[in-house]
């Protein structure tokens, strides 16, 4: 009994939380605290309590205008000066450049949209779950009331193939398991019965409890009503699903560099127009020259590259069974630092599967056991591994059969792995079965804790027993030997059983009796006595092929994998140390000891932790955030409405295509089509290659970005005549930017991403050494360009003669740049030459676009520039030159530091 005052009548909206302790209240308790009788409520106290709790309905999402959505998405500081760009560009009839920026600005708008109207679905898909129409008692009648309007206090009833309308108190069952793995992630339909449980007992413990959107499977039960609506199960998750989600990693780095740009392109066109107008220049001429620079410097190019890099991941992801829902997500998972999985399905194959017999000569693994000759006949020369796995198939309710080319099931999820492993081993076949026809059955019931079938097997009467060991052995007094018949040795079989259930598998004890002849005349068989104990089998939900190779390849990206699963701590123990996630003396946390530990305390055991079982969804939720909120980028992967919570606050949520549940695939930003595992791995080598694309691409762009500004700020502080007109700038940055960028967004992968850490989570969309190098070659590329013009001035030539050989310096030292681009680390000797053909081609055509406007005359005119002499040719190159030898130089500086520092391999986190 709970120690709650129950002493007043307490009501689940009263009490302020989800999960009022109705499961550690006895049936008499329930129905005082809630006024109410087994007959049902009266009508007009149904329509009293109605107005007092409100609709059986979670509440609807309150929406924004799809016009003030899509107005959001231009809330962005680069957003704003290419929108001012766009505005100039326009005054300066330059319609190309204005054109792309602008659709490039409505393509992310489009995006963004679409990625925020989609988000409520999830919230929405919860609805699904609310079933229409109830059977109740009121007025001491059956009847189908509107389930909307299902009162605390109403009795509902329950049979096979009910879904659950509201939280529910069980009053009366008879057989009745419930399917709870949409909330629990439980991966067996579970027994229910009347006994009140602890109060700090788990959903998936609460045994008397029957909760909203849960399936009956078998049986049939009576409950009363304890929480409608929100303050249901279904309700707290749901609440959870509001939790608003941050935007990914790349996109909080976006933003700062926007702002950053923003700020320095900001500063530099101020005092560049204050230092003109200073020397005298005219206040027009220093406007477009301004207005030049921030076209030139400021990389509007930064969109369109993002677009095409993470489009081109979720184009190469969807090779490897994953579908990315919102496209930021294609780097996110590169980024991960954490997995936090769901067992069932996932890492596992979601399929019961029998994996070893024991009997008295031994044990065996069912994969080593010999296939049999034929089924069996007879049990007078069988053999005690024969008839164990007999006893399971003809002891069983399940149905399995070919369709459609594959093996398709029905029934208890127990049932199917013993009658498959009958039948696998050939101790059964379909035909075996029929020939051994039911006189009568037991169905298994959690009150009985075992099953039984009497079958006329040839000229005998045999019951068939199977059941929880302990029950069979209650019922044995001789066991089979390989010699024949001996007494029960119940020490040998307890022992052998206990050390199967420290591995986490589910055993059953197989027995069987021959009656004497016509002993049994009725349908209904008595309790089972004098059985002779054939043996045991262990069953478990096996590992899917290739995961634990997958989690040792995550260890070596420097990604902790852990389980998170709403099944016993056994079973996710021993999956966890099959996979290699846990040893054994690293036993699982469970939701009750999560519960006693504060943030601290759960923050600290995170890092010593890789398997947690019965976690409901609060707990998976908390640990996820608390992963997070130590600087972890967490990637969750789960297929229930249990897991939706969590998919949605992840920093990536990855669904089941396959098993997963509308709301865990509207929660999520990836699908996997496949539900397994070992996607995600050529997911994450995807994603890193997505991210490393466009970092190469901000390099390019940013350096030479650097260069532009540095080279105009120098040649205005210096009192030279204009390095360049605001045309020439323009130029530059359409035949560099706006062709070579995009194609490093096409890169190849490396081959090393799965042996790399994770970037930190401190770290811009540019690391140190990027950041350093584009500094230097900056610096490096604006000096070469200043020296050309001052170098050509000094020899008596045109102003527009030099501005040309400062504007082509630019453009072959951009083209060399883009080059250096293609590795942050390698050598661009390491790389294959053709392995970017789309960088080589778009190099060259920005060539041929320059030299054709060099050489022709209306180009000429437009952008005030002259074609170039052979010597000057030669010194161009040369300038282009020093900054590819420069970065292969500092390139081959840092590689030997590093291989100094011999850093070893990445280890696992976790």
């Amino acid at each position: 009994m709970s120690t709650m005052d129950q002493s007043n009548p307490v009501f689940p909206e009263q009490q302020g939380q989800h999960a009022p302790l109705w499961h550690a209240f006895h049936i008499d308790t329930v129905l005082r605290q809630l006024h109410a009788t087994v007959h049902g409520l009266t009508t007009r106290e149904a329509e009293r309590r109605l107005q007092s709790y409100g609709l059986n309905e979670l509440e609807a999402v309150d929406k924004v205008h799809p016009v003030l959505v899509f107005l959001r998405q231009f809330q962005s500081p680069l957003i704003y000066i290419l929108l001012l760009s766009t505005f100039v560009t326009i005054l300066l009839q330059d319609y190309i450049d204005a054109s792309v920026i602008l659709f490039v600005l409505l393509l992310n708008a489009l995006i963004g949209f679409v990625q925020e109207m989609k988000a409520a679905a999830s919230v929405e898909s919860l609805k699904s779950l609310m079933v229409p129409t109830t059977r109740v008692l009121r007025d001491g009648f059956e009847g189908q009331v509107d389930s909307r309007e299902l009162v605390p206090g109403d009795i509902v009833l329950l049979e096979s193939g009910a879904r659950v309308p509201a939280d529910l108190r069980l009053l009366a069952e008879k057989s009745l398991q419930i399917d709870e793995s949409l909330l629990t992630g439980e991966s067996v339909p579970v027994g229910k019965h009347l006994e009140l449980v602890e109060p700090s007992a788990t959903v998936a413990d609460r045994r008397c409890m029957a909760y909203t959107g849960s399936v009956v499977s078998s049986g049939r039960g009576k409950g009363i009503v304890v929480a409608t609506g929100e303050k249901t199960e279904l309700g707290a998750i749901s609440d959870m699903m509001h939790i608003p989600k941050e935007g990914t990693l790349l996109q909080q780095k976006m933003h700062q560099l926007e702002r950053g740009i923003g700020i320095v392109v900001g500063i530099a066109s101020v005092l560049i127009f204050l230092l003109g107008i200073l020397q005298g220049k005219a206040m027009q001429a220093m406007f477009l020259i301004v207005v030049g620079l921030a076209v030139a410097v400021v990389p509007e190019a930064l969109p369109i590259i993002f677009t095409v890099s993470l489009s081109r991941g979720i184009a190469r992801m969807s090779k490897h069974h994953a579908i990315v829902r919102h496209p930021a997500a294609a780097e996110t998972l590169g980024s991960a630092t954490i997995i936090c999985s769901d067992k069932t399905g996932t890492l596992t194959q979601n399929r019961m599967t029998v994996e070893e017999v024991w009997t008295p000569g031994g044990t065996r693994q069912i994969q080593a056991l010999p296939r049999a000759a034929h089924p069996l006949g007879t049990l007078q020369y069988a053999s005690p591994m024969d008839l164990t796995l007999a006893v399971g198939a003809l002891t069983n309710e399940a149905k399995v059969y070919d369709g459609d080319g594959e093996q398709k099931t029905e029934g208890d999820p127990t049932d199917i792995a013993l009658l498959v492993a009958a039948r696998n081993a050939g101790v059964t076949t379909p035909d075996s079965e029929h020939m051994t026809p039911i006189l009568a059955e037991t169905p298994y019931e959690p009150d009985l804790r075992y099953s039984q079938t009497l079958r006329l097997f040839g000229d005998e009467q045999v019951l068939f027993v199977k059941g929880a060991t302990d029950r069979i052995l209650a019922s044995s007094t001789t066991m089979q030997g390989s010699q024949g018949v001996v007494p029960v040795d119940m020490a040998q079989v307890r022992a052998a059983n206990e050390e199967m259930a420290s591995r986490g598998l589910r055993v059953l004890a197989m027995a069987y009796r021959i009656l004497p002849d016509r002993q049994v005349t009725s349908k209904i068989l008595p309790e089972p006595q004098e059985l002779t104990l054939v043996g045991l089998q262990s069953m478990v939900d096996p590992p899917r092929a290739g995961v634990r190779e997958a989690i040792e390849a995550c260890g070596q990206a420097g990604i902790a994998v852990k389980m998170i699963t709403g099944d016993h701590p056994l079973t996710a123990s021993a999956i966890g140390r099959r996979l290699g996630l846990a040893d054994a003396y690293t036993p699982a946390i469970t939701g009750v000891q999560l519960s006693r530990m504060d943030d601290q305390t759960l923050r600290e055991q995170l890092p010593h932790t890789a398997v947690f079982a019965r976690v409901s969804p609060a707990d998976k939720l908390r640990i996820v955030q608390e992963l997070q909120a130590s600087g972890e980028v967490v990637a969750v992967t789960g297929d229930g409405v249990n897991d939706a919570p969590a998919l949605k606050a992840a920093s990536i949520g990855v669904a089941m295509g396959q098993a997963g549940t509308d709301v865990a695939r509207d929660a999520s930003d990836m699908i996997l089509t496949d539900d397994n595992f070992v996607t995600i791995v050529g997911a994450i080598k995807e994603g890193r290659v997505t991210f490393a694309n466009l970092r190469k691409a901000t390099f390019f762009l940013i350096s030479t970005g650097i260069a532009t500004l540095i080279a105009i700020i120098a040649n205005t502080a210096l009192r030279d005549p204009l390095l360049m007109v605001p045309a020439q700038l323009l130029w530059m940055n359409l035949v560099t930017n706006s062709v070579q960028d995009i194609s490093l967004a096409l890169e190849p992968a490396e081959g090393d991403e799965l042996r790399r850490s994770p970037r930190p989570r401190s770290e811009g969309l540019l690391s140190r050494t990027l950041w350093q190098r584009s500094i230097l070659t900056g610096i490096i590329m604006a000096a070469g360009a200043l020296f050309m013009f001052r170098y050509t001035l000094a020899r008596g030539v045109s102003l527009e003669y030099a501005q040309t050989i400062a504007l082509t310096t630019l453009v072959f030292c951009n083209a060399f740049q883009s080059f250096n681009a293609r590795s942050e680390k390698k050598s661009v000797f390491q790389l294959k030459f053709l392995g970017n053909p789309y960088l080589l081609l778009s190099t060259i055509i920005a060539f041929l676009l320059h030299f054709g406007a060099l050489y022709f005359g209306p180009t000429q005119y437009v952008l005030r520039i002259q074609p170039i002499r052979g010597d000057d040719w030669l010194r161009i190159v040369g300038v282009g030159l020093i900054i590819f030898v420069v970065v292969e130089l500092e390139k081959l500086i840092r590689r030997l530091l590093a291989r100094q520092r011999s850093p070893g391999p990445v280890p696992q986190v976790g």
